[in-house]
């Protein structure tokens, strides 16, 4: 890893505990911003970059496990949790709700860093699946009203006439909108276009194909 192609961010309120953090992840060739408090973390404008973030349990303004909490619904970094007060309830909560590691001070750097190469590695897979999802649905966006009709028909394993009848059209025509839909969200095959459908949360309609075929 370069610095210039992530970021760690520590919210501790001990100044020590940030320099000295600050200064082990640079030993390793990472970039990293320290805040004092759960609030000036929030309020920074933070560089758009895979991420991880090294967070004390106890900070002045808000507990570290609420401000888990209260990220959670956002595009957050995965957490490192640091305390010198752990207990299992604590640790257990975090975790449960998708912390990458709950480290008790004093810890080793050697766990540390192996946490937060963790965290990283995860935010890189997770900003991966946000932009292929983004561009899925780009795509599917570009598909006219009846081909959004013939997209789920198609995935759902119809025959191509039983889709034509469900939507009163010929089966050639059909067949011209299943190769458009397969060619703007580039499919490349019918199984390819199950999963995109299933990343776009297209329900599949589970129909038994008519005439025993």
């Amino acid at each position: 890893m370069t610095p210039d192609n992530h970021v760690v961010f520590i919210v501790d309120d001990d100044e020590r505990i940030r320099e000295a953090l600050g200064e082990l992840l640079e030993t390793h060739g990472m970039r990293a911003i320290a805040f004092g408090s759960a609030g000036d973390y929030v309020e920074a404008k933070k560089p758009d970059l895979p991420a991880c973030l090294i967070l004390d349990v106890e900070l002045p303004d808000i507990n570290g496990l609420e401000l888990q909490r209260q990220i959670a619904e956002g595009d957050h970094p995965p957490i490192v949790f640091i305390t010198g007060h752990g207990d299992i309830p604590s640790s257990v909560r975090a975790i449960k709700h998708g912390a990458v590691d709950f480290l008790t001070k004093p810890f080793s750097d050697e766990d540390l860093m192996a946490a937060v190469h963790t965290a990283i590695s995860e935010d890189r897979r997770k900003r991966s699946e946000r932009a292929e999802l983004s561009l899925l649905k780009r795509r599917y966006l570009e598909l006219t009203p009846r081909e959004r009709d013939v997209l789920p028909l198609v995935v759902s394993g119809l025959l191509n006439k039983q889709a034509a009848s469900q939507l009163g059209i010929s089966e050639v025509t059909l067949q011209v909108h299943r190769r458009n839909v397969m060619q703007k969200m580039a499919a490349a095959s019918l199984a390819d276009l199950v999963r995109i459908a299933e990343r776009l949360g297209i329900q599949i309609i589970h129909s038994r194909r008519m005439g025993g075929n």
